[in-house]
């Protein structure tokens, strides 16, 4: 049963399996496990982020096609449901009417850019799709009237997704059942599903197809795939899974804007996640993200513990300073690259095959 709903791609490693189990488990039940507002928002923050991730690694780690394009597909997704539910009012249609014509637009854009450009070299692809989004970034910021500008838009949800909703007036297990706590099991059940959508497609006869393009695109021409109609589909299921994505921010934001979901440190952070967790392995953008993100969230508070103990040491505690927490951060991916050349994951299912 496991093995057909993870498409027989089994993590193929105790340690990797124990990883995945322990994480899948901590998000699953998030809400009464760790009890607080940032808590939840960094769970739900890498529930999205791991759909966003795992969409580019199926263009970068499986296809080969290198693009900074992906923010805006995941920008075009959060402006969907932020225009529609500021347009059309807070009500379920709203939402659905957002993400469907959000995913119509991107379907569109990626589509022209796949057909235009991924018949250039890998280079000047993706110095195209660099071009596209900063113009996108720019018109998102400069049409204020539709998009909010820089200030972005602040909207309403459903009431039974609103925070003032109750199901209980009493928590259980530490646990409120308010609409924050609707609306976090709506993300983690639709990362859930579009997670394993993407395992399967990456497992599919479409997804060997991918990989064996992004070994050698000549000779996978040769053999007689159309390889352009091949990297231009995968350039679409892509933008479409990121823009999903992107309607997830939104929801569980209740606000979208250019920072938030277009900004080109996104893409950066989309890349890092890609290393550190390992190209090519849908398991590397869970494990990945939720490295990078706990890192990002927490390290600061970490340093500060770390800096007030060690007060009697100056240089030490200066070290440690909570103003450094991006030079430590920096650090740790440069040893994570160091000792995981592979990714994470990589490295884990190497160490099994090097066994056997």
């Amino acid at each position: 049963m496991i093995a057909r709903l993870l498409s027989h791609d089994l993590p193929r490693n105790r340690w990797l399996s124990a990883m995945l189990i322990v994480i899948v488990f901590c998000l699953a039940f998030a809400p009464f496990i760790f009890p607080g507002s940032k808590a939840l928002n960094v769970a739900a923050k890498i529930l999205i982020f791991i759909v966003l991730v795992a969409s580019y690694d199926l263009l970068l780690g499986y296809t080969g096609i290198v693009s900074f394009a992906h923010t805006m597909f995941f920008g075009i997704g959060a402006y969907g449901v932020a225009i529609a539910s500021t347009r059309l009012g807070a009500s379920w249609s709203a939402l659905g009417i957002g993400i469907v014509c959000a995913l119509l637009v991107s379907m569109l854009l990626s589509l022209v850019i796949g057909l235009f450009s991924l018949r250039v070299r890998a280079i000047f692809y993706a110095m195209i799709t660099l071009a596209v989004a900063s113009a996108f970034q720019t018109l998102a910021s400069q049409l204020s009237d539709f998009t909010g500008g820089e200030d972005g838009l602040n909207f309403k949800l459903p009431e039974v997704l609103s925070p003032a909703f109750q199901l209980a007036e009493e928590p259980i297990l530490n646990a409120s059942l308010d609409g924050r706590f609707i609306t976090y099991y709506i993300v983690f059940f639709a990362a859930v599903v579009l997670f394993l959508a993407m395992l399967r497609i990456v497992n599919s006869p479409f997804g060997r197809v991918l990989q064996a393009i992004r070994e050698n695109d000549f000779r996978a021409e040769a053999i007689g795939y159309r390889t352009v109609v091949f990297r231009t589909l995968s350039n679409v299921l892509a933008a479409l899974f990121a823009t999903l994505a992107g309607a997830l921010l939104a929801i569980w934001l209740r606000y979208n804007g250019p920072d938030a979901s277009l900004s080109f440190e996104i893409m950066i952070d989309i890349l890092l996640i890609v290393v550190i967790g390992g190209m090519g392995t849908m398991y590397g953008a869970v494990i990945g993200t939720t490295i990078f993100t706990l890192a990002q969230s927490y390290l600061q508070d970490l340093m500060a513990i770390g800096a007030s103990a060690t007060q009697g040491i100056a240089w030490l505690s200066a070290l440690l300073s909570p103003d450094r927490w991006l030079l430590w951060l920096g650090v740790l991916f440069v040893l994570s690259v160091y000792f995981f050349p592979t990714g994470m994951v990589g490295k884990l299912r190497g160490r099994t095959q090097g066994a056997k």
